[in-house]
């Protein structure tokens, strides 16, 4: 008897689960687990090894040429990159001319009569079009093209991270907000690159880009003749240094002469840009207060760096990879521009 009791109250109890089971079922998760969308494709260096091995060697071979014909376009490519990168992440979006969409970057203020090398960006383009069609993208393009500028300046190779896709519009207005200029207090400077996820020794490390080409003189006629608008020179600039500066850029006009960012080597990816700040013969506002600007950890990089160029070297491939990797597009996001440009013709 007992036991047929036991039997039934465990019919009567299984069949309450399942009446409320019935009356209140399992929420929608459990019943159906939430499908994970795929993540995002990651950068890589293999990334053209199956669909385009030869895209490095083909960037070089015409670096090559245009580095022969003219050693500023070396430091013009390598600029392209950080003006690319600092405007809504690496996507190319600064090679993209005026359209009925948007406004050019490249007239913006930091960019108007400044940036240049899109014709060498063209030229590589094109060979890599006739190559590999529609496979390596105008932000990859830049890239190679900067750490080839690097190299072949006698500066370190890096491992590049590949796979940006390329910007369907360009951000003239992000471009004037985003970008330091060269009058640039310490302070702003560290708050421009926090801006991008890089800190303080990604600010001193990819200055040291500066070791290589050349600055107009409207980029620091501010030091020579009205640093702090009493009509006075700079006085962290070393006085020789001074009057070498203003022999080449007069107080009124000449302000599109140019003077090398570091005069010693002013070719040659080296150190010694950071050997210069530390005698006062730093070019730009946004050069010198690397060493004056009373920031102990900042100048105690750029001694570190003046003393051990190895040291530097392995200080930028770390920062520039990192920048190299500000917000790009990947996967289904952008596209592959044909035209570095123009964005494509929809279909």
């Amino acid at each position: 008897m007992a036991s047929s009791k036991t039997v039934l109250s465990a019919i009567f109890t299984a069949s309450l689960c399942f009446t409320v089971a019935l009356a209140f079922p399992a929420h929608h998760e459990d019943l159906h687990p939430v499908v994970q969308s795929p993540p995002k494709p990651v950068l890589s260096p293999d990334y053209y090894k199956a669909t385009c091995p030869q895209a490095d060697e083909i960037v070089v071979s015409v670096l090559k040429k245009a580095i022969a014909k003219e050693q500023r376009i070396a430091a013009s490519l390598l600029r392209l990159l950080f003006h690319d990168c600092f405007v809504q992440g690496c996507d190319a979006s600064v090679l993209l001319d005026d359209s009925e969409e948007f406004v050019s970057e490249k007239k913006a203020i930091p960019n108007k009569n400044s940036i240049r090398g899109f014709e060498v960006i063209d030229e590589i383009k094109a060979a890599l079009e006739e190559a590999c069609p529609h496979t390596v993208s105008c932000a990859d393009t830049i890239a190679l093209a900067a750490r080839g500028s690097t190299v072949l300046s006698g500066g370190p190779y890096w491992e590049l991270p590949l796979g940006r896709k390329d910007s369907k519009a360009a951000y003239m207005k992000l471009a004037n907000k985003n970008l330091p200029p060269p009058n640039a207090t310490l302070h702003r400077l560290v708050k421009f690159f926090e801006r991008q996820g890089l800190d303080k020794v990604d600010l001193v490390a990819l200055s040291g880009s500066h070791t290589i080409g050349m600055a107009r003189c409207v980029s620091f006629k501010q030091r020579l003749y009205n640093q702090h608008r009493d009509n006075q020179p700079d006085k962290t600039l070393e006085r020789m240094f001074y009057s070498t500066l203003a022999s080449t850029c007069p107080r009124s006009g000449g302000d599109n002469n140019l003077r090398p960012l570091e005069f010693a080597t002013p070719s040659k990816f080296d150190n010694t840009y950071y050997k210069l700040l530390i005698e006062g013969r730093g070019l730009l506002n946004s050069d010198e207060v690397l060493w004056t600007g009373r920031d102990p950890q900042i100048a105690g990089l750029v001694r570190s760096y003046a003393e051990n160029e190895p040291l530097f070297f392995e200080h930028y491939v770390n920062s520039i990879t990192k920048m190299g990797n500000i917000n790009p597009l990947t996967g289904y996001d952008g596209e592959i521009r044909k035209n570095c440009r123009v964005v494509n013709k929809k279909i």
